[in-house]
């Protein structure tokens, strides 16, 4: 992010003089998100800070942002950022000690003397190492090797001038043997190379034109990360993978194709705007499911509890390009996409060369035996607040209202559609018993298809309305076709309800996913 080098400075200052004795750095100030929960958990940690704006543009004029995580390794919970809240309502003053600037470049430690006799050490450590060690006890990289060693297997990794660029080039590169070339944008930028570092159809086009577009593309596989390292994006050659199937298809294969889930999965969990494909999954193996709220931090408390039962048990995932596992406590692009990468070379283990076992082989197989839930996210970004607010407000006000003669009947019917429920999604934490009100707004027709709304704020700039669409489908001859496809009625009814032009002036959406 840009300003990281001046922000890394005053915290090391003012870490020097709350009195802490040792801080851990990234070398050159870089750490992706899932780096820093490996190096928190593997070390013993008291927490860290994360300079990071997510996957928002970045740049002098963009986003920047200061993430708080805890000893866990993962985002801090509502119950400690609220109490940091309250906290700044009531701070007078601050200290901040006088340090020379430190060499973020350089490898080792740096050691000061502080008033009253104590010591402060900076040690600024490989960015690398610590997470590399947590995917090699998760991974069987000599499998994965084999796979990108064959002839007739091509990669392309895009880093998006985002952090992990580093971390692709020493592990898809140097560990797993594949060639320089197939790693693009490996260079981390503080303004992202002027793109919006976020893994989609939308920004990410060399990408997609290489692998999903060309007709006569060279790549069988392509994945991205986003400006810090916690989101992904996986396509086949021609094939798009949503994020939702993504998430099933890994936890499908996790116990034959990923060696720390030899034992198999205890748990799953996935946001409540993720499709339902990995339900199938879950019900299948007959594990434990859980539906929450969006944001990592509340997959944290499952994977603790599971932690504790001992064992590694759990993958969770969101629609919006987050997956991970219980390795950390983060959201992980690489690990997603080194799962692809296993489960591919499972699938391959006994394959001759020219009769590669596909992504799109693989998603298609995975539809035949479970059905296809047709999926597609709208987002309508900077929006104006206003605007946002009063949509929500017209949406929430009509769920009151279900009968034959209502709104919501009215418009659903005319397009072959019938509600069956309409609620505000609340989370009760069975955990650690809090409660999260307000979670999204859910439309439920009785053929099983929903329609959420949300409103989201980790920009700086207006209000982005979130539609999340999904439609079942488990007759085998209707399988096909894009997901734009499967969902085109649907589309209709639900801009038509919500009343998205009227309320916002817009009359397509900012992103497809």
């Amino acid at each position: 992010r840009f300003w990281n080098d001046e922000a890394i400075q005053i915290i090391l200052s003012m870490a020097a003089a709350a009195g802490f004795g040792r801080v851990l750095v990234g070398q050159n100030g870089i750490l992706s998100t899932p780096a820093i929960s490996a190096i928190i958990r593997r070390r013993k940690l008291f927490g860290g800070l994360i300079l990071t704006a997510s996957h928002n543009p970045g740049g002098p004029d963009n986003d920047f942002g200061i993430k708080y995580n805890c000893a866990n390794g993962g985002p801090a919970p509502e119950s400690i950022t609220s109490a940091i809240f309250e906290h700044t309502k009531t701070i007078s003053s601050y200290k901040i000690a006088e340090l020379p600037t430190v060499d973020l470049s350089k490898l080792g430690e740096s050691t000061f003397d502080m008033n009253g006799g104590s010591k402060f050490t900076v040690e600024i450590i490989d960015s690398v190492s610590d997470y590399l060690v947590a995917l090699q006890e998760v991974f069987d990289f000599d499998a994965i090797r084999k796979l990108l060693a064959r002839e007739d297997f091509n990669i392309l990794f895009d880093a998006m001038s985002g952090v992990t660029g580093p971390y692709a080039m020493r592990i898809l590169v140097e560990e797993l043997g594949a060639s320089k070339d197939s790693v693009s944008r490996e260079i981390p930028l503080p303004d992202f190379g002027g793109g919006h570092p976020d893994p989609n159809l939308t920004y990410a086009p060399e990408l997609v034109k290489a692998v999903l577009e060309d007709p006569n593309s060279k790549y069988d596989f392509g994945a991205a990360s986003d400006g810090d390292g916690d989101r992904n994006m996986i396509l086949g050659r021609n094939f798009f993978v949503t994020p939702s199937d993504s998430l099933a298809i890994i936890a499908e294969n996790a116990k034959d194709a990923i060696p720390y889930f030899a034992k198999g999965l205890r748990a799953i969990a996935r946001s409540m705007p993720t499709s339902a494909a990995v339900d199938h999954v879950g019900r299948a193996l007959g594990c434990a499911m859980y539906e929450v709220p969006t944001g990592w931090k509340f997959f944290g408390n499952i994977m603790d509890h599971f932690e504790a039962e001992g064992g590694h048990a759990v993958i969770c995932g969101e629609e919006s390009f987050g997956t991970g596992s219980d390795h950390v406590r983060e959201k992980d692009g690489l690990w997603a996409v080194i799962a692809w990468l296993a489960v591919l070379a499972f699938k391959n283990k006994d394959s001759k060369v020219g009769e590669l076992v596909s992504v799109a082989d693989i998603v298609t197989d995975f539809w035949k035996r479970h059905g296809r839930n047709f999926y597609c996210r709208y987002d309508y970004e900077n929006v104006d607040a206003a605007a946002a607010k009063s949509l929500m407000k017209h949406l929430e006000e009509s769920q009151a209202d279900l009968s034959d003669g209502g709104f919501l009947q009215t418009v659903a019917k005319k397009h072959g559609y019938s509600f069956k429920d309409a609620n505000v999604f609340n989370y009760d934490d069975p955990f650690d018993k809090s409660h999260s009100a307000n979670q999204g707004l859910r439309f439920l027709f009785s053929d099983g298809s929903r329609v959420v709304f949300r409103l989201s704020g980790t920009g700086s700039v207006g209000a982005t309305i979130r539609v999340y669409l999904e439609q079942y489908q488990g007759d085998k001859t209707k399988l096909g076709g894009s997901g734009q496809d499967g969902l085109a009625g649907l589309v209709k009814c639900a801009l038509e309800f919500c009343k998205m032009e009227e309320f916002t002036g817009r009359k397509e959406p900012t992103v497809i996913t």
